[in-house]
């Protein structure tokens, strides 16, 4: 569910920076029976709603500040599903250390697979030549 974990993020991060630069967002962002979970919850139900696979980031955005701006708003279901976002993500220093190692081992047991396999041998087919009665 890391794709998940990664759109709550981003819309925290959104929410978070927008309530600290709008000070009448930042009322609303700071009720007490508000949450990001259930904010995740009413975009997950309002995607499904639309019947769309792809939003433009303003759009889930706005659905973001909608659930907070509004105090009589219906959350729905929870919905067991995987979002993508499509933001690049940055690595540390040790998260690229710990993916080449990976790789290098990855690496290392498909090559000692290659030597465990047996070798095929290519089976050498001599022709010979039929002697012709007109040369």
């Amino acid at each position: 569910m890391k794709g998940t974990t990664n759109f709550k993020a981003t819309i925290q991060v959104y929410l978070e920076e927008r309530a600290r630069t709008d000070e009448l967002f930042a009322v609303s962002y700071a009720k007490e029976h508000k949450n990001i979970d259930n904010c995740i919850t009413y975009i997950l139900n309002e995607v499904k709603r639309s019947g769309c696979n792809g939003f433009n980031d303003d759009e889930i955005y706005s659905m973001a500040m909608h659930y907070y701006d509004e105090d009589n708003i219906v959350v729905g279901s929870k919905i067991n599903c995987n979002v993508v976002v499509n933001h690049v993500v940055e690595l540390t220093d040790e998260e690229k250390a710990e993916a080449r190692q990976a790789a290098i081992l990855r690496y290392q047991q498909e090559q000692i697979e290659a030597m465990k396999r047996p070798k095929k041998t290519k089976q050498v087919t001599q022709t010979i030549s039929q002697p012709s009665l007109f040369d």
